[in-house]
């Protein structure tokens, strides 16, 4: 039996299997994506995350645009089928952010657990997975396999502000 070397093992999962190496580190995925979380400011009322625990609960999150207003319309109307993915993606990157304000480093998360998506959509609209679609291949590319999660996706006739999309999630935080 022949030795391999750990050194060329590492590297062909980093250049195979991305997700094994830098997985462990979701900080430094987000860096090498481009991702910039801007840690929101908390409502009066409520609580962007709310941790019970080993588990962070996220109350939902619609698309926030770089410009900090948020994306609006309906999908199937004022929104096509890939403005509502890069809408996905916006409420993926807010959800991070509201996660990252709660337990200060990504790092610490174990896994995704579940994820609920509520889309804007005219009644005729049946796209709901390919949108949410977008969404989970966000987390899939930050926390790799720990990223996978349980998930929902359902249409409604109208979300707050007329944004197209509001994202919920369940965290599992590594044991302290």
């Amino acid at each position: 039996m022949r030795f391999i070397p750990v050194i060329v093992i590492a590297f062909f999962m980093s250049v195979c299997c991305p997700f094994s190496l830098q997985a462990q580190n979701p900080e430094a995925r987000l860096k090498e994506l481009g991702i910039e979380l801007r840690i929101p400011t908390e409502p009066a009322n409520i609580k962007l995350a709310s941790r019970v625990g080993q588990v962070v609960y996220l109350s939902g999150q619609g698309p926030l645009l770089p410009n900090g207003e948020l994306m609006i319309g309906k999908v199937g109307e004022e929104v096509d089928v890939e403005q509502a993915k890069e809408a996905a993606r916006l409420t993926a990157i807010a959800l991070l952010a509201a996660l990252k304000g709660e337990i200060g480093d990504l790092n610490k998360v174990k896994k995704i657990v579940k994820v609920l998506g509520m889309v804007n959509a005219v009644p005729s609209f049946t796209e709901h997975i390919p949108v949410m679609n977008a969404f989970s291949e966000v987390m899939v590319e930050v926390f790799g396999p720990e990223g996978k999660h349980a998930r929902s996706a359902i249409g409604l006739g109208s979300l707050p502000r007329n944004i197209p999309i509001e994202i919920e999630m369940i965290v599992e935080l590594k044991a302290e």
